[in-house]
């Protein structure tokens, strides 16, 4: 009997079916072309040129699908994770405006989180991040940019960590400039062994933060004071 069940037990592992593979995804680029991009504030519109600013763009697929178009080169996280900056159309006709073409406008987005395993693309949300004035610097899976309020008044030194909610370094850096130039801040500076960030502003100086898991401590730029020996 133990001979027989053994026998049909066997018989019924072999013939019935093999759970199927986890079919692989394919994620890739499309070539990279060239759009005009406007930006959408006041102060850089009197400035920029009326035909716009050129940006370079590519498509990016998952299955041969289009998912989103980027803008810049990719950050790899992992061997299974990256990021990549995102561009996007918007629709410019103004209401009861009369034309056969829509009005597409390019727009500089946030970033895209890819998992190449899963094929899925998702948007993160960095805090204060604003599409024309951050300038966004990974490393590892950190990121640290000049973070703008709501109200675009007040200027911010970040620094977030992929999968948290909360940045582990947000110190207030003053206000916007009226000109709202880009050179009032350079792009942060990243060092390893200690891990630490540097921002550098023009005419606030610059802030160093040694940065420890899921914490930060600043850097004081004072020099240490000489004790006399006895």
């Amino acid at each position: 009997m133990y001979k027989l069940v053994s026998t049909a037990l066997f018989v019924w592992l072999a013939v019935s079916p093999l759970p199927a593979a986890r079919k692989p995804h394919v994620v890739a680029f499309g070539k990279w072309q060239t759009v005009k991009w406007f930006a959408d504030t006041q102060n850089d519109a009197q400035k920029a040129d009326a035909k716009g600013s050129d940006l370079k763009i590519r498509p990016l697929y998952v299955d041969a699908q289009l998912k989103e178009n980027t803008t810049g080169l990719p950050h790899e996280i992992t061997d299974r994770v990256f990021v990549v900056r995102r561009a996007y159309r918007v629709n410019d006709n103004l209401p009861g405006e009369q034309t056969k073409a829509l009005r597409w406008r390019w727009q500089l987005g946030g970033w895209l989180q890819v998992d190449r395993l899963s094929g899925r693309v998702s948007a993160l949300n960095l805090p204060e991040f604003d599409p024309y004035y951050s300038s966004a610097v990974w490393y590892r899976d950190y990121v640290a940019y000049r973070g703008v309020s709501d109200d675009g008044k007040k200027s911010y030194a970040l620094v977030a960590q992929l999968g948290r909610r909360r940045p582990i370094v947000k110190k207030a850096l003053g206000e916007v400039t009226e000109t709202g130039d880009q050179a009032d801040a350079a792009s942060p500076i990243w060092q390893r062994q200690p891990t630490q960030v540097t921002f550098e502003f023009r005419g606030d100086g610059k802030v160093t933060f040694v940065v420890r898991g899921h914490s930060a401590d600043l850097v004081s730029d004072e020099p240490e004071e000489d004790v006399p020996s006895r």
